[in-house]
């Protein structure tokens, strides 16, 4: 599929991919859904990536959805809207289930599904200036697909707050309720701190980070019992017999730096 409505560049590892559309603040349409999910699983099986960096070109990170796909949906049946909403949830589910950690860089204007895609990162940095807003509700919407990464981000109880109410919020609300993991005070502060973010994630097994991110999921909101008690022996026991984990433990008490480190990514 051509990239029309992004831009990617791989770079030491590092996938920068951006929504190319900042003529209409990177609103997003049925195409744009369809080309990032199929341009983030080409990510997934590119062996030179190690992390994702999603943002977006121009003034906004995204606006959510497009106005003129909106007056397409008008029109649809239910049948028909199901399958649209379902294109919007792979591709949120590819974002989130992604092996390979990803960071959202937020400038400008989050809103809606943008904040949902925000939401779906495992990381999330902004600029100073940047809003975010569910705003679903004032057009007699719900914000359905992206509520599982929301609510997983900021809790049900500020999800309640935003969801019901519409308001525009602030990055500092933002990092406060838990959606940002940082703010800086401009795109250049925000692309230097993101780059000591993706030298750190540089530094780690890939295939210990894959896990870990497994883990996250599994683990979140499950009881603490004997269930999970052995479920996490299992894993880190699986984990610790794998190359990988071999390498690094020998690299460590052979005080060296383990191959993935040596071996340049890009």
């Amino acid at each position: 599929m051509p990239q029309t409505r992004l831009s990617l560049r791989i770079e030491a590892g590092v996938a920068q991919l951006r929504l190319a559309r900042p003529e209409r603040h990177n609103a997003f349409d049925d195409a744009l859904i369809a080309e990032l999910t199929e341009t983030l699983q080409g990510l997934e099986r590119d062996q030179r990536v190690r992390c994702v960096v999603l943002g977006g070109e121009g003034a906004s990170f995204s606006a959510g959805a497009d106005i003129d796909w909106m007056r397409r949906m008008a029109d649809y049946d239910e049948p028909a809207n199901q399958a649209d909403a379902r294109a919007l949830g792979a591709l949120l589910s590819t974002l989130h289930r992604l092996a390979k950690p990803t960071l959202a860089r937020v400038q400008g204007a989050a809103i809606g599904g943008g904040l949902g895609l925000v939401a779906a990162c495992d990381l999330a940095f902004a600029t100073a200036d940047a809003a975010f807003a569910l705003t679903e509700v004032r057009l007699g919407l719900i914000p359905a697909v992206i509520a599982p990464y929301v609510i997983a981000a900021i809790g049900p109880r500020q999800a309640s707050r935003y969801m019901l109410t519409a308001e525009r919020f602030d990055a500092a609300e933002a990092e406060r309720i838990g959606l940002l993991h940082g703010i800086s005070p401009d795109l250049a502060a925000l692309d230097a701190r993101i780059a000591e973010i993706t030298a750190a994630l540089a530094a780690n097994g890939p295939e210990a980070m894959a896990a870990a991110k497994t883990l996250i999921r599994r683990v979140h909101g499950q009881p603490i019992g004997p269930e999970l008690v052995e479920e996490t022996a299992r894993r880190i026991a699986r984990i610790r017999v794998g190359a990988e984990a071999q390498e690094g433990l020998g690299a460590f008490l052979d005080k060296r730096a383990p191959r993935w480190r040596t071996t340049p990514a890009g």
